[in-house]
């Protein structure tokens, strides 16, 4: 088990971007992942539950509000029994799913925390979380005094920041009931800064390089899918097709990952338990088969010293 605050839970998350369905940038690309299944989603929300999974992520802005829905229907008759830690930050226009602005303001913050709440169904939200990376710290230090107040009025039970940047992280940190960080992590891309100089939590986004170590062909992409669009925060892709570089990488250390009957995605996982117990990795699922595939993967536990060994002499000698 791994501790997030308070809340003691497997050291695998899920993820909820993907089901989110189509939404676009304010510049009008898509963001989404192409077509979803509510229905399969929220089966394989369920699935996960009862393979163990207990922290499932997500944020207003997926889906334009679709992703906290989902969660607070796959939930509603186990709330007590998860940890739902969802992300405010960007304003968006739900009707038309598309986001408008980033908003780091405390009347934002205010007005975000009781839709979320209306969205998901709940009467609290576990671990809330900032979801602009590069805000100023004058406006991080007004917002993580309103989390306080929000803690003090029940509404949320801890907060923290998905940001990369490990100042960011630690300021943030100071705050008493801040608990968590958000970054992006994986085989593929270490970043030992977020999780060597602090002493909260690391919910590990993109820990499958944006399905980079989970599939195997990338060829019908759908033209709405954010791998095909090319925003400038995306590595791993380029025009739907992985980036040559990561596609080396994955491949130079594909064996010692799949060793001892792992899939690759679960291969993938068992590299972060190896790599530090803080780290929490939050795979995105659409499916029941993706579910399963995840969890199975706490079956198998963190890589070996060795192998951990190999794949960091490999990919970072």
């Amino acid at each position: 088990m791994t501790a997030v605050g308070n809340f003691e839970v497997p050291p695998l998350g899920i993820g909820t971007w993907a089901m989110g369905g189509p939404f676009s940038a304010p510049t009008g690309e898509p963001v989404g992942w192409g077509p979803t299944d509510d229905a399969e989603s929220v089966k394989a929300l369920q699935r996960s539950f009862e393979l163990g999974v207990r922290l499932f992520d997500t944020a207003d802005v997926y889906g334009c509000g679709h992703s906290e829905t989902l969660l607070g229907q796959a939930f509603a008759s186990v709330r007590d029994e998860v940890v739902i830690a969802t992300k405010w930050g960007c304003r968006f226009d739900a009707e038309n799913r598309r986001m408008i602005e980033n908003d780091g303001s405390v009347e934002y913050l205010r007005r975000a925390v009781e839709g979320s709440l209306r969205r998901l169904g709940t009467d609290r939200i576990d671990v809330y979380q900032l979801h602009i990376g590069d805000l100023g710290l004058e406006e991080a230090a007004l917002l993580r005094d309103e989390c306080e107040a929000l803690v003090t009025a029940g509404k949320i039970r801890s907060y923290g920041w998905s940001t990369d940047d490990p100042e960011r992280a630690r300021f943030f940190g100071e705050g008493e009931h801040c608990v968590a960080v958000q970054a992006d992590i994986n085989v593929l891309f270490d970043n030992p800064e977020m999780y060597s100089e602090t002493s909260l939590a690391v919910l590990c986004r993109r820990p499958l390089a944006m399905g980079l170590l989970a599939r195997e062909t990338f060829d019908e992409l759908p033209s709405d899918d954010v791998r095909v669009t090319n925003p400038s925060w995306l590595q791993f892709f380029v025009d739907g097709r992985p980036s040559p570089e990561y596609f080396k990488a994955r491949e130079a250390v594909r064996d010692v990952l799949t060793s001892g009957g792992r899939t690759l995605v679960q291969g993938a996982l068992a590299w972060f338990w190896a790599r530090s117990p803080r780290l929490i990795p939050i795979p995105g699922i659409r499916t029941v088969a993706q579910a399963e595939e995840n969890a199975a993967a706490l079956s198998f536990g963190p890589l070996t010293a060795d192998e951990l060994a190999q794949v960091e002499s490999v990919l970072r000698p």
